[in-house]
């Protein structure tokens, strides 16, 4: 069954122009993910630990409207035998579009929409948010470390803390050191407006709190590994073809630089015999 969760994860309480002002304050932890970088690619194990942190913890709450289920059997992404993919569709209700009437999803129907009217989709959560900004916006540190949607989720999930002492007890929402956008009480800041915790409040309450599903590959479940799991899982989701998009990327740039030498080579033997005329004619 899956647990039942009551806010979303994306909107916050009281967002405020100050708040906005301050979202490089929040901590994104610059996890080592191993898709990153030219030659990464997606873990299998860790895409079906995420998929079941997804199916037992968020799912009942958050869709992921874009993906199709058939896509777990995808190389490079959880790859799923195809019984095991059918068998987890049947388990899902989606609303025939012909009829009108629920029934058993087949791998060919995409997961469903969200549950909750205030619970974002997840599909490009991962690509449609920043982890890491720089002094002149964003383009210094995504140069070097990506865009970091990754990182922003996992940091996330594991950002809940408890509320600083400056905090109101009354102060609605949970204090979460890596979400920047959110309500900010007026006694955690200084006396020229700047926030002096990291953070701010988000309305969801906690998702993870680690051993909250058991893995049957038995790695560890605890807070920082579950955080990881579901930001790759969601990372897949977003951009399912990441390997393939790698493996094409480096056969084009591989392409160019024969095609670059081969260019050059001919443009020497093509200007040869001018350059040696010119030579004796001087």
């Amino acid at each position: 069954m899956f647990r039942k969760l009551t806010l979303t994860a994306a909107v916050a309480l009281g967002l405020s122009a100050t708040a906005a002002l301050a979202a490089g304050e929040a901590h994104i932890e610059d996890f080592d993910f191993s898709f990153e970088g030219p030659f990464g690619s997606y873990d299998q194990m860790q895409l079906q630990r995420g998929l079941q942190i997804y199916t037992e913890v968020c799912a009942a709450c958050h869709g992921l409207k874009y993906v199709a289920i058939r896509n777990l059997a995808d190389e490079g992404g959880p790859a799923l035998p195809e019984d095991q993919v059918r068998a987890y569709a049947a388990r899902i209700e989606v609303i025939d579009a012909a009829t009108g009437e629920p029934r058993p999803a087949i791998p060919a129907d995409k997961f469903p929409e969200s549950a909750l009217a205030e619970a974002p989709d997840l599909s490009l959560m991962a690509k449609a948010r920043a982890g890491f900004h720089g002094p002149y916006g964003t383009g210094l540190n995504q140069l070097f470390k990506g865009m970091g949607g990754a990182e922003y989720i996992a940091s996330l999930m594991a950002g809940y803390e408890e509320a600083p002492e400056c905090a109101p007890a009354d102060f609605p929402g949970s204090y979460n050191s890596a979400f920047a956008n959110g309500g900010y009480p007026e006694e955690c800041k200084d006396e020229d407006g700047k926030h002096t915790v990291p953070g701010s409040w988000i309305a969801m309450p906690q998702p993870l709190y680690g051993d909250d599903v058991v893995f049957a590959d038995g790695h560890d479940a605890d807070l920082h590994h579950v955080s990881q799991d579901i930001a790759a899982f969601l990372m897949w989701a977003a951009e399912p073809k990441l390997d393939a998009r790698k493996e094409a990327g480096f056969l084009g740039v591989l392409f160019l630089i024969l095609l670059s030498v081969l260019l050059h080579q001919t443009n020497k033997r093509l200007w040869a015999p001018h350059k040696v005329a010119a030579k004796k004619s001087a």
